[in-house]
């Protein structure tokens, strides 16, 4: 999730592909804080979020996956993905260049999981974050919900049909 800073500087995140042992990945459902009715305001993203202090990118992943969903037995894998993107959110415009890594689990969490069972959201993500849940390959797909990065749908199967690319693919730059 975002945190403070300039507008205009580029903020370093790590997020974190987690799969389950059936190959489902774990999504967090977002909307603009304290308007979780707003309609076309929400969307679905993966864990993770901006570096603090002197921490690497792969500290910051397992911080936050385990900040945001309590999983802390997370295996982190390789950086399967680079990604710039410039996004409105609370109030603010946030330009981020986000590194996503594989990680997986072999929690079987619920399938389905609200806020109130997310022990270490900061205060803007307990206002801006309503829930979680793993998603198939195939319900990615067929879903017409938003859902960043972009194309997830297409870049799950690619990872579960090809493995992890021998080295991180960069993703369109998203401005919205």
């Amino acid at each position: 999730m975002p945190g403070e800073g300039p507008a205009d500087e580029v903020r370093k995140v790590a997020r974190v592909v987690l799969l389950d042992p059936d190959d489902r990945i774990l999504l967090l459902y977002g909307h603009e804080p304290d308007d979780p009715e707003a309609v076309g305001d929400t969307w679905w993203f993966t864990p993770g979020g901006g570096l603090e202090g002197d921490e690497t990118r792969e500290q910051a992943a397992l911080r936050e996956l385990a900040e945001e969903t309590g999983i802390t037995d997370a295996e982190l894998g390789p950086v399967l993905w680079r990604r710039t993107c410039s996004f409105p959110f609370a109030g603010r415009r946030w330009n981020q260049d986000e590194w996503y890594f594989l990680a997986r689990t072999g929690r079987l969490a619920p399938t389905q999981r609200t806020a109130a069972d997310m022990p270490g959201l900061t205060e803007l993500e307990q206002r801006s974050v309503s829930g979680m849940r793993w998603w198939t390959c195939e319900e990615l797909s067929a879903t017409h919900e938003t859902v960043y990065p972009t194309k997830l749908a297409g870049l799950l199967k690619a990872l579960l049909d090809e493995g992890p690319p021998a080295s991180p693919v960069v993703l369109d730059t998203e401005i919205v």
